[in-house]
């Protein structure tokens, strides 16, 4: 997918980033955000749970971090994230 002109120059323009750069940089930022919804849950859980946060910690911590992506996720219930998690 190419990337936006206007958005590869605007961050150009701020990071001093040459073409090739800015334009790897916009592509990691991309795709990053384009992580489907599942994955990002199943992801973070196991990432947290590693650093031994106990799955009630988790899933309050998981609402919030979904609803603050840049295209917010859908509301999840526990039940639903934890259906993400163990399907």
């Amino acid at each position: 997918m190419p990337v936006d002109q206007q958005l590869l120059a605007h961050v150009m323009a701020g990071t001093g980033l040459t073409s090739a750069e800015a334009t790897r940089l916009v592509e990691d930022v991309v795709a990053f955000h384009r992580e489907p919804v599942a994955d990002v849950v199943r992801r973070r859980h196991a990432e947290l749970r590693r650093s031994g946060l106990r799955n009630e910690q988790i899933f309050t911590r998981l609402r919030a971090e979904l609803a603050e992506r840049v295209v917010a996720a859908p509301d999840l219930s526990e039940r639903q994230l934890r259906r993400l998690i163990y399907s």
